[in-house]
């Protein structure tokens, strides 16, 4: 074995068949029976064998791999978006390279490198929250290379996207608040860069106008919308005595930050003051109130991703792509944070 690492001809020569009767069984070519197909991929087992992608790339001209970019893996949003996308590549014997960029962007633009080094048949992202030049991803698509954008796009690259309609989401959950009695509701919000965000206040402002109330500009708090963030800008609200009966986060990371606060102040829930947030976390049905929040269709988003991508990678003529806008419908989940009556 070359460099102690297996090769097809080690796997011929323990099997005595040809070299390339083992690359076609590998690549389940139907020229093969399946009783060799099984004799080859048990002795590649045995031998450890591990494929040499971008080898196979040069060859083929595909890796049958996929760059995967993401803000972070840990989010319940990502991960279940991943799962989306990794069920039907793997159904078409593909592979997911993920990357985490932490929403930063040098980590974004490296990672980008990375993937286009490797040989990826495409990439599909969603951009980090510091991304304001979209260079990295240009450089993409001059190379020919399929680009399919999830959740945070822009509308700066000519690519197919595929996003959950932030504006309806964010609409349904502040008229919610405002049926159940609600007039002076915060809102905190992220970047304006990005386009969820701003969605998502243009929804929540829009829901207001509606129902003839006045938009607040100092009910609206902007930040990273993590949990500590939340904890800030709701201590921010509460000492600068702006009188406030509802808080809808675009994140339900920050709107737990709140809750806490809340409570450390004698705020009763929902009592005093009625929450949503978004993004359907697990937590959310765990918390005391449990939270009513916006489902953002995380799995389904995946599969329309991964199989947007396909179409583009298989179509024949890779300069005359035309590119789609996907949107879902997400869903607003109301929980005992926002009722006037517990349920």
């Amino acid at each position: 074995m070359k460099n102690g690492k297996a090769t097809i001809h080690d796997i011929a020569e323990k099997l005595q068949v040809t070299a390339s009767t083992v690359s076609r069984a590998l690549n389940n070519n139907p020229r093969i029976s399946d009783a060799t197909k099984k004799k080859v991929l048990k002795a590649a087992r045995e031998l450890n064998y591990q494929p040499n992608n971008i080898a196979s790339a040069l060859r083929s001209g595909r890796s049958k791999l996929i760059g995967v970019v993401v803000p972070t893996a840990n989010r319940n949003f990502f991960s279940s978006v991943i799962r989306g996308i990794e069920e039907i590549a793997n159904s078409v014997n593909y592979k997911v390279v993920i990357s985490q960029s932490y929403d930063d962007y040098e980590k974004e633009m490296q990672t980008i490198e990375a993937l286009l080094n490797v040989q990826v048949d495409g990439i599909i992202a969603s951009i980090g929250k510091t991304t304001e030049n979209v260079d990295h991803f240009k450089k993409i698509i001059k190379k020919g290379i399929p680009l399919v954008l999830f959740d945070r796009v822009t509308n700066e690259l000519d690519v197919s996207q595929v996003v959950i309609d932030d504006y309806y989401g964010a609409f349904q959950a502040t008229e919610h608040l405002i049926n159940e009695g609600c007039k002076r509701i915060v809102h905190f919000s992220n970047s304006q860069n990005i386009n969820i965000y701003k969605e998502r206040k243009r929804g929540y402002e829009d829901a207001l106008l509606k129902h003839g109330i006045s938009v607040d500009p100092e009910l609206i708090r902007f930040s990273k919308l993590q949990l500590e963030d939340g904890r800030a800008s709701m201590q921010e609200v509460i000492d600068a005595k702006i009188p406030f009966d509802a808080v809808f986060s675009a994140s339900d990371y920050s709107i737990m930050g709140a809750m806490q606060v809340l409570k450390e102040n004698g705020y009763k829930l929902p009592q005093d003051v009625k929450l949503v947030g978004f993004g359907d976390e697990p937590f959310t049905s765990f918390t005391e109130p449990t939270l009513t929040t916006v489902n953002q269709k995380s799995i389904p988003m995946g599969n329309i991703t991964a199989e947007t991508f396909f179409e583009i990678l298989n179509q024949k003529d890779q300069t005359n792509i035309i590119s789609k806008k996907t949107i879902l419908k997400p869903e607003l989940i109301i929980r005992n944070s926002s009722l006037n009556q517990q349920k």
